[in-house]
């Protein structure tokens, strides 16, 4: 009897050293691993809140958005001048740059138009 005992002492320690193991092996790896690259959604979010921060200026809308090898690339539309009426608006075209944790690292107008203007098409853009 005091075999078995033994026997399921010894299983019931091994059972709850493995579950103490478990943790600590797991907040190793997670140590060892390199910052967590925000989700493309994030990234988004910050990079309109950024440059609205710094521009003063309403991002409405993302145009054009990728990852890079430094971080990401974005087009971002910017309502510049308000005016009546709304299709008479003043819209900026910013390129946006960030880093690969989301911040903002430069940016640059590269296009301003009426909101109701639609591209010229085969003409070379404006």
């Amino acid at each position: 009897m005091s075999n078995t005992n033994n026997t399921s002492e010894s299983q019931g320690s091994q059972q709850s050293s493995r579950r103490t193991q478990k943790p600590q092996k797991s907040q190793e790896s997670q140590d060892s691993q390199e910052p967590r690259r925000p989700r493309p959604m994030e990234v988004l979010r910050e990079a309109r809140a950024q440059l609205a921060e710094l521009t003063g200026m309403t991002a409405e809308t993302v145009s054009s958005f990728e990852q890079t090898e430094e971080g990401w690339a974005l087009e971002v539309e910017v309502l510049e001048l308000e005016r009546v009426p709304d299709t008479m608006s003043l819209m900026g075209s910013y390129q946006v740059e960030l880093d690969a944790e989301g911040q903002l690292t430069g940016y640059r107008r590269v296009r301003r138009y009426e909101r109701g203007r639609a591209d010229a098409r085969g003409s070379g853009g404006r």
